[in-house]
């Protein structure tokens, strides 16, 4: 089959970089839905340029170009373990061309592979089929959502919904419980796989097959399509909304399966996907390995545009920052300022942060922007960087360490999504620093603000964890953080679990 490899590499290139038409129409609906002069109408419209801007250039959609995870269906005889080889070598062209971020660490040493190869990744799938043809589907979903994951054993008592039995109003409390608990901290709106039953692994296997599946089809099981629509109902009148903004629009899709269980154990597994929803196959030619067909979207029908207009505009009650930042400036900021940041910023992700904890920064981080991201960078032929997507990265995750390198290094301005906790909102009002909140995802968006790369630092991490030097040129994002103990976190999570109990 001298096309498969080509096939695969087209796949996987298609997948990263251009939504499917279902995703696209359901946020498409979102855009329309919210107050396009509100946070969540502003995220959106920076969300639909994003999605415009990747497939033009064919670049990221979302700088995590997550886990690949392959289902392949092949005829009785085919060799599988070819396709396996061929599949790997296809993950890794991707990578080299700049499509797919170098991903897959070694969980003891953390040393990154660099090409996106490694014990178990990527996840590949193989089941025969009846059929000359073979199918390959590709779902690239992101660490971000990964984290956001859940699976709950029934009986058991959720916070602001009570107790959950062994029923299927027990599983729709857990599903409802799960949206309301990503919050921002998985690029909302998102979409959800769930499985009811099986054992722990085959749950969580089940709950994400469950995201293979359209948004737009119906379930064929008439007791779980009731479910589907009424969590679609519900979930969005949480008031989550786009980024844990607030607004009308949490979820764009809930998928239901169930496997049968054993009689001690009950759970109830779902996948949270972000609106980065990347996800499409194809039919291959069996002899040949040439796409005959799309699954998800038909090439001779048009793209659905996101928008025709700028994706971030201008009020003129934006404020403008510049690095480094006195702590005057910051201590007048408040949350829900807009702001837009130039000059130096440098990134930090989990390999940065515990580094910091106990060396000192090989930057002079005083008055400084740190950026919670993990860029997907080209080299150039001058030796130079350029980077390429540049969204942020989910910062709960430095909540352990952000305070305290606040503290010690004199950072001003920390940028992010989805929100810190109690002791970095303590940390910010003592130091005199802000956390600000760009769009989880909108990489290509992002990447335009970034006028240059000047350097990079602890490159011994891998690429997304490296310390990159940035010069930033009206970066915007949202004060969510600021000076006074102020948390627009905080506020939504307590307003959305209020109406979460309503739901009881």
């Amino acid at each position: 089959m001298q096309a498969f490899f080509d096939s695969v590499v087209a796949l996987i290139i298609k997948t990263s970089t251009d939504l499917p038409p279902d995703v696209r129409a359901a946020m498409k609906y979102a855009v329309e839905t919210e107050d396009a002069a509100s946070r969540a109408g502003q995220a959106l419209n920076i969300i639909s340029q994003n999605i415009d801007q990747a497939a033009d250039i064919e670049g990221a959609i979302c700088q995590d170009t997550g886990m690949p995870t392959f289902e392949v269906k092949t005829p009785v005889g085919a060799n599988q373990i070819w396709m396996k080889k061929q599949i790997k070598e296809a993950i890794v062209e991707a990578t080299r061309r700049g499509k797919l971020r170098p991903n897959s660490v070694d969980s003891l040493t953390g040393e990154n592979s660099g090409n996106n190869l490694g014990p178990g990744t990527p996840v590949i799938h193989f089941e025969q089929w009846e059929r000359d043809d073979i199918e390959v589907k590709l779902l690239l979903k992101g660490g971000g959502c990964e984290n956001m994951n859940a699976q709950y054993s029934l009986p058991a008592d959720l916070a602001h919904l009570g107790r959950a039995d062994r029923t299927i109003e027990g599983v729709r409390k857990c599903i409802l419980h799960a949206v309301w608990n990503a919050q921002g901290k998985g690029c909302a709106p998102g979409a959800i796989g769930v499985c009811i039953g099986g054992d722990r692994t085959s749950g969580y296997v089940e709950a994400k097959q469950q995201l293979f599946r359209s948004l737009d089809d119906v379930n064929s099981d008439s007791r779980l399509a009731e479910l589907e629509a009424e969590i679609m109902r519900t979930a969005n009148t949480l008031g989550v909304g786009p980024m844990g903004f607030g607004g009308k629009i949490s979820l764009i899709g809930c998928k239901v399966g169930v496997q049968n269980r054993l009689p001690a154990s009950f759970f109830v597994s779902i996948a949270y996907d972000c609106w980065a929803y990347r996800r499409l196959g194809v039919t291959l030619n069996g002899t040949t390995g040439a796409i005959k067909a799309w699954l998800y979207r038909d090439p001779s029908v048009a793209t659905i545009p996101m928008m025709d207009q700028a994706g971030f505009t201008r009020t003129g009650r934006e404020i403008a920052l510049r690095a480094p930042i006195d702590e005057a400036t910051i201590r007048s900021l408040k949350v829900g300022d807009v702001v837009l940041i130039s000059g130096p910023a440098y990134t930090g992700r989990d390999a940065v942060h515990h580094h910091l904890a106990s060396h000192p920064p090989p930057v002079d981080l005083s008055g400084g922007v740190i950026y919670h991201c993990g860029p997907v960078v080209a080299k150039q032929g001058d030796g130079t960087w350029k980077v390429t997507a540049a969204g942020p990265t989910t910062s709960i995750r430095e909540e352990p360490y952000q305070a305290d390198i606040i503290g010690k290094y004199g950072v001003r301005a920390v940028i992010g999504k989805g929100g810190m906790g109690g002791k970095t909102l303590a940390g910010l009002k003592q130091h005199g620093a802000v956390y600000l909140n760009a769009i989880g995802g909108a990489a290509q968006f992002y990447a335009r603000c970034i006028d240059r790369v000047d350097g990079v630092s602890l490159m011994e991490f891998g690429t997304p964890e490296a310390m990159w030097h940035l010069q930033l040129q009206d970066f915007p994002a949202i004060v969510t953080m600021d000076a006074h103990g102020n948390s627009l976190h905080k506020d939504l999570e307590q307003e959305s679990g209020e109406k979460l109990a309503l739901l009881r």
